[in-house]
């Protein structure tokens, strides 16, 4: 194998090499591959149609490789994810909020994946949410309440007005509500309000637990 220190050097052992190629019957594309390596340097394989071909652009190879490997690597290909697009595949819910106010409210991630929860929980409020314009709601304006009989489950997305359903029907009300006390529900520890003015003589039994 080759050993290169000079131009002439070059010529020298390469053309020694192709004699002896030619010598021993070695045909040219196991040439090509026997002199990729030359002084130890792995070469790109050249493409040539003759043997003298090779050697000149094997020689001009060898030159450029040691600036070659100077050369800062090139960076590798990042692939970058919308983070928006992300949630929304895991949380569908949200489309019915729209993209550009989830993206809006990303930093409050948290939140909208505690909302989304609750709505894969009650299918019925997408729909709610997806017939009404939410502008520039914010994520906490938007509240959920059930009764703790289990009777009602009520969205509020601009108090006192709420959408509540109750036996499959989903009705607008104006649920006033005033705090009682914490409770455990659910294993956390919850907010139990009891209606207020007309409505508690109306459903005077009945207490809800905020979810959301």
């Amino acid at each position: 194998m080759c050993k290169l220190e000079s131009d002439s050097a070059d010529v020298d052992c390469l053309g020694a090499e192709v004699e002896a190629a030619f010598t021993v019957g070695i045909l040219l594309p196991l040439f090509i591959t026997y002199v990729s390596f030359v002084d130890g340097v792995r070469l790109d394989q050249p493409y040539c149609r003759a043997v003298e071909e090779c050697v000149k652009q094997i020689l001009e190879d060898y030159k450029r490789e040691p600036e070659r490997l100077r050369e800062p690597p090139e960076p590798a290909l990042v692939v970058k994810i919308d983070p928006v697009e992300e949630l929304l595949r895991e949380w569908p819910e949200l489309g019915a909020f729209g993209v550009d106010w989830v993206r809006r409210w990303l930093d409050l991630r948290d939140r909208l994946v505690e909302i989304a929860s609750v709505l894969r929980r009650f299918p019925w409020m997408v729909d709610v949410v997806r017939q009404r314009p939410v502008g520039i709601l914010h994520p906490y304006m938007v509240e959920v309440y059930v009764a703790r009989d289990g009777s009602e489950a009520c969205l509020s997305l601009n108090p006192p007005k709420a959408f509540c359903t109750r036996e499959g029907a989903v009705r607008e009300v104006r649920l006033e509500l005033e705090f009682s006390r914490y409770e455990t529900y659910e294993d956390k520890m919850r907010e139990v309000y009891c209606p207020k003015g007309l409505l508690a003589y109306a459903t005077a039994a009945r207490e809800y637990v905020r979810i959301l």
